[in-house]
């Protein structure tokens, strides 16, 4: 099939519920091929079977992030389905210990957050922005915090912060070095959403959450890199 007739695909982690989930239907509902991915294999095969939109654009995929040999087997099933992945929300996290005293957790806390949502996020882009440079089209959307911003970090959730924090810096590092190969990088706050992270007293919807994540996710080729948005806007990091 020509490239230009060819339907993006989309990865998501994280995508059995909450901002993953709707992240997943909303990419869907644009006319993007979608794998939904998770951890719990049944859980994504239920989250699967909720979502509107034809059915042979959307498949549920086993991933773990924290393991090499989980996405490596990811991407040859979605290599073998649909081919190359285009783009690429890494939106599995954690939030270990929201204790706002940085001494107080073990050192396991914050290996568990950073292996999650640092270096899992690293581990994906590994796997598949090679790919997409050789075709010269790519999108990342690496899901942050307002937590990670360090010109208003303070206490809250030290080990998910710092973890937020040094995915920004991930972020803008994988801007820099595919700018010139057709990958856009960027990362997103999604402010505080209700979700199952994010608790019934939070403000925002997950439609509102993941609003600018589908907007990174579909940039025209002229879109911007290396930023930190949120609500389309630009955050200071």
């Amino acid at each position: 099939m020509a490239e230009e007739a060819r339907k993006r695909v989309a990865l998501v982690t994280g995508g059995n519920r909450g901002m993953g989930l709707e992240t997943s239907r909303e990419l869907l509902a644009r006319g993007l091929r979608v794998v939904l991915t998770g951890r719990d294999e049944k859980a994504i095969e239920r989250a699967l079977r909720g979502l509107a939109g034809p059915a042979e654009d959307a498949i549920a995929v086993p991933l773990d992030v924290t393991d090499p040999d989980s996405i490596e087997s990811a991407r040859r099933m979605v290599n073998d389905r649909f081919g190359v992945v285009d783009v690429i929300v890494n939106n599995a996290a954690v939030l270990p210990f929201e204790t706002d005293d940085v001494l107080a957790i073990p050192e396991k806390g914050f290996r568990d957050a950073l292996d999650t949502n640092l270096l899992g996020a690293i581990a994906v882009c590994r796997t598949f922005v090679p790919a997409m440079a050789k075709q010269r089209y790519g999108r990342v959307v690496n899901v942050s915090s307002g937590a990670g911003q360090l010109s208003r970090m303070e206490t809250y959730a030290p080990a998910y912060s710092i973890s937020k924090a040094a995915l920004n810096a991930f972020t803008r590092i994988l801007a820099a070095t595919y700018r010139d190969r057709g990958v856009l990088a960027n990362a997103v706050d999604p402010g505080w959403v209700r979700t199952d992270m994010g608790g019934p007293s939070a403000p925002r919807s997950v439609e509102q959450g993941v609003n600018t994540t589908v907007w990174l996710a579909t940039l025209p080729h002229d879109g911007p890199t290396g930023g930190f948005f949120r609500d389309r806007k630009p955050l200071e990091w």
